[in-house]
C-alpha cells in the first residue's frame, strides 16, 4: 500500500495494520499495546532490491491510507492513517538496526487520505484527508506548530460526504514556492506561509474526477534549470485517467464505468494558463505516475473499469504506457507508447517506484478487506520489476565514476561529474544530467516526486579514451529543490547512468 526508497537503496514497504501477515514482528515480540490491532505480526518490512531481502519492522498504529516524505537529513516521516493511528506521526531512520518511533498526537488533526509534500525550509506541509479542509506542518517543534489552517478549497471540491472525490489531494512546489493543489477537477496556487490562495487555475475539462476514490495520478513535469540563477523555469502539470465522479457508487451497486483515456497538461507559472488535453492509448484508472531518469513517465498499474475501493475495480490493465513529454504531438503522431504487460494485476493498494539503477519495483495489489487468495482479485504478496525501453540489448550504459568536490550540494554549486561511456570510436551524443527525488508512493500518487534537467557549464570535455568530464550547476535554491537527498544520472543518448545519492542543502 505505501512504499519509499531510502537514500541506503532500500525500500520501505507497509500495508495497513489489521490482521495477521505472513511476516512476525523482529525477535518474536508482540505488540503491548492492548488496543493495536497489528497482535504478533508485522506489516512493515525493509526490502533489498539487490539480495532480495527483507527486515521485519515494527508499526502499532494502523497505517491505512495515510502519506509520507523524506526529511532533509534522509529520515522517513509518516503521517497519519486510520483509527488510533488518524494524529500519529512515525520516524525511520535509514540504519542498519533501526525501527519505526511512532509519536501519538503528532498531529493536530486527524489524516486519512491526506498528503504531504516537503517544503523549501525542510518543513512538511499535510493537506486535507476525510472530512478535513485544512493544512498542517510537521514536525512540530513548538505550540504554534499546532495551529491549523482553513483551506475552503477542499469543501468546494467534494463531490459528496460519501463519494469525497477529493481525497489524496495532488501537491506540487512551483520553482517560485507556492503550492499548486489539485482535488477532483480544479486546482488553486496556495502561498503557505501567508495562508492565501494567490489563484484559481481553470476547471480541467471532460466532466472526469481524478482525486480519490476516482483516482487518476499526477507528476509535475522535469524542471529544465538554466545557469542564470535569476530565471525561474516553466513548471507543467500533468494529470492522468480517473473516473466520472459517481463511478465509486455505481461500483458498489455492481456497475463499473470505463475509466478515462484523457489527460491535461496545464503549464502552471504561466500568467493565462490553459489545459492542453491528450489521450492516452489505454482507459486507466488506479495508474500510478514515475519519473524515469531519462525525463519520460511511465504510467503503470491499475484498471480499466470502476473505481479505487474494496472489490470497486475491474479489467486490470497489465500493460504499462510511456509518455515523452518533449515529442512533438501530431494528427498521425503520440506521445504515448504502451509497452510490454505484466501478468499480474495491479489494483487497489499496489505502489511503483524508481530504483537507483533505472529500473521500476512493482508491488502489491489488495482490493479485498483483509487478506484473501480466492477473490477474484486476489491479495498479491509479490514485488516485480519493471525495465524501461533504456535497458534495450547491446546498448552500453554510462556510468558515473567520480563527484568532485563531493556528493555533499550546496545550492549554486558548480561540480564536475566524471563518467564513462563504452562508445567503440563513435562520437559522444547528447548529454544531459538529471536530479530526482524520491517519491512516497500511495494510492497512485508518489508525494514529492520531481526531477531537474540541470544546466551544464559547458559540454562534456574528453578525459581519455572513453572517459569524460561534464560540470554541472546545482539547482540555484531550495524552492528549486527542497534540501535533502536525490538521486544524480548521466543521460547519453537517452540511456541513463545508474543514480548516485547526493544531498543537497
Amino acid at each position: 500500500m505505501h512504499m519509499q526508497l531510502l537514500p541506503n537503496d532500500k525500500i520501505i514497504a507497509f500495508d495497513w495494520n489489521f490482521g495477521p501477515s505472513n511476516i512476525s514482528l523482529p525477535g518474536g515480540k508482540c505488540a503491548a499495546d492492548p488496543e493495536t490491532t497489528t497482535g504478533c505480526y508485522s506489516h512493515s518490512v525493509e526490502f533489498d532490491p539487490s539480495s532480495r531481502s527483507i527486515r521485519p519492522l515494527t508499526i502499532t498504529t494502523d497505517t491505512w491510507c495515510s502519506s509520507g516524505a523524506l526529511l532533509p537529513n534522509g529520515i522517513l516521516i509518516q503521517s497519519g492513517g486510520f483509527r488510533l493511528g488518524d494524529r500519529v506521526v512515525r520516524f525511520l531512520t535509514p540504519c542498519a538496526n533501526c525501527d519505526w518511533v511512532e509519536k501519538k498526537n503528532g498531529l493536530s488533526a486527524s489524516r486519512w487520505y491526506a498528503s504531504n509534500q516537503i517544503l523549501p525550509n525542510g518543513k512538511i506541509i499535510v493537506v486535507g484527508g476525510m472530512n478535513q479542509f485544512n493544512y498542517e506542518f510537521i514536525p512540530k517543534t513548538s505550540t504554534s506548530d499546532q495551529t491549523l489552517y482553513r483551506l475552503p478549497f477542499l469543501e468546494e471540491t467534494r463531490y459528496s460526504p460519501l463519494i469525497p472525490n477529493n481525497l489524496y489531494p495532488f501537491l506540487h512546489l512551483t520553482p517560485g514556492g507556492k503550492l499548486f493543489i489539485f482535488a477532483n477537477d480544479r486546482a488553486i496556487l496556495l502561498d503557505y506561509v501567508n495562508n492565501k490562495v494567490v489563484k484559481n487555475y481553470p476547471v480541467m475539462p471532460g466532466g472526469v474526477s481524478r482525486s480519490y476514490p476516482s483516482t487518476g495520478s499526477s507528476v509535475l513535469l522535469p524542471l529544465t534549470l538554466s545557469s542564470n540563477f535569476n530565471n525561474h523555469p516553466e513548471a507543467a502539470v500533468f494529470i492522468c485517467g480517473g473516473a466520472v465522479p459517481d463511478s465509486n457508487q455505481k461500483a458498489n451497486a455492481g456497475v463499473f464505468i470505463t475509466a478515462s483515456k484523457s489527460c491535461g497538461r496545464l503549464v502552471i507559472t504561466a500568467n493565462n494558463p490553459s489545459w492542453e488535453m491528450e489521450e492516452m492509448p489505454l482507459n486507466r484508472l488506479m495508474g500510478d505516475m514515475i519519473l524515469l531518469p531519462t525525463g519520460d513517465v511511465l504510467i503503470i498499474n491499475g484498471a480499466a473499469k470502476g473505481s479505487a475501493g474494496w472489490y470497486a475495480a475491474r479489467e486490470p490493465v497489465l500493460n504499462p504506457v510511456l509518455y515523452r513529454p518533449n515529442a512533438p504531438i501530431t494528427a498521425k503522431t503520440s506521445r504515448f507508447e504502451i509497452m510490454s504487460p505484466s501478468k499480474i494485476p495491479r489494483l487497489y493498494h499496489s505502489t511503483a517506484h524508481l530504483l537507483s539503477d533505472g529500473r521500476v519495483l512493482v508491488g502489491g495489489s489488495n482490493p479485498n478487506n483483509n487478506y484473501n487468495f480466492t477473490a477474484l482479485y486476489p491479495t498479491e504478496l509479490s514485488v516485480e520489476v519493471f525495465y524501461p525501453p533504456y535497458f534495450r540489448p547491446n546498448v552500453s550504459r554510462p556510468l558515473i565514476s567520480k563527484i568532485n568536490p563531493g556528493t555533499n550540494l550546496e545550492y549554486k554549486q558548480k561540480f564536475s561529474m566524471h563518467f564513462h561511456i563504452h562508445q567503440w570510436h563513435e562520437e559522444l551524443g547528447k548529454i544531459y544530467v538529471t536530479m530526482v527525488a524520491p517519491s512516497f508512493t500511495s494510492h497512485s500518487y508518489s508525494m514529492n516526486q520531481r526531477l531537474l534537467v540541470l544546466a551544464l557549464d559547458r559540454e562534456a570535455q574528453k578525459v581519455d579514451f572513453s572517459n569524460y568530464v561534464v560540470d554541472v550547476h546545482a539547482p540555484a535554491t531550495a524552492t528549486l529543490a527542497p534540501p535533502g537527498y536525490y538521486q544524480l544520472f548521466v543521460v547519453h543518448e537517452g540511456v541513463p547512468s545508474k543514480g548516485t545519492w547526493v544531498h543537497i542543502k
